[in-house]
């Protein structure tokens, strides 16, 4: 008997969902089944669905940074709003200087300012976004300065539980790929999307146990 898909009006994943898709991808794929035995159970499914404009926030926080270094700020920045997350309309009176001072970069600082106003100006509507297909979602995201597809891909699985995201381009992914199915060189991205028709509908959840393979899981 073949699994159930997910249901196309219910976009985000469940506990349940998370064990049929663990027993999906062992009987399509050998080599994820040993990951999957390999690992055991798959860590988005206890992750909690995070604030979204904070999860935004730190996507531009963690770019390009070690995730030490981007703590670090991070907690900086907590600091200027006496340890709490601000609200957009408390991020936009905090001054350029404050936050330069805590380490964000001028670009930086930057994208937080366009991210905030476009969410004060009601050109980003994050309330909006569970309801969206996922390349809906990319759509809206992409228009944010600092947030590129990958971090919209990473919204999704991570933020909204979306269950067949693949990111070809993430260098993890690649990574893993090549290693775990012995390939002389790194896969492309139209390599890897072939290889990802069998994880389908939950490539979002293939693609986690690839990174737990090479301990690189994105921070969330």
């Amino acid at each position: 008997m073949s699994e159930p898909t997910p249901s196309p009006t219910r976009l985000e994943m469940t506990s349940s969902d998370y064990a049929r898709a663990r027993r999906l991808l062992m009987r399509r794929d050998p080599v994820l089944a040993d990951i999957v035995r390999r690992v055991g159970a798959c860590g988005l499914a206890t992750d909690q669905r995070e604030d979204p404009f904070r999860a935004l926030v730190e996507a531009i926080v963690w770019q390009q940074l070690s995730t030490k270094a981007a703590a670090t700020i991070f907690n900086r920045f907590l600091g200027l709003f006496e340890g709490r997350f601000p609200a957009p309309a408390e991020l936009e009176c905090i001054s350029d200087t404050a936050l330069r001072g805590v380490g964000f970069s001028r670009q930086k600082t930057g994208y937080l300012r366009d991210l905030s106003r476009r969410v004060l100006e009601e050109r980003l509507h994050l309330d909006r976004l569970d309801a969206l297909d996922d390349e809906a979602v990319v759509r809206e995201l992409v228009q944010v300065k600092g947030i590129g597809r990958w971090s919209a891909e990473m919204f999704l699985m991570f933020r909204l539980h979306r269950p067949d995201v693949l990111p070809v381009d993430d260098l993890g992914i690649v990574k893993a790929i090549q290693k775990a199915y012995g390939l002389r060189k790194p896969p492309t991205p139209e390599r890897i999307r072939k290889i990802g028709e069998a994880w389908r509908p939950y490539r979002s959840v293939a693609s986690w146990y690839l990174w737990a393979s090479i301990d690189n899981v994105p921070a969330q």
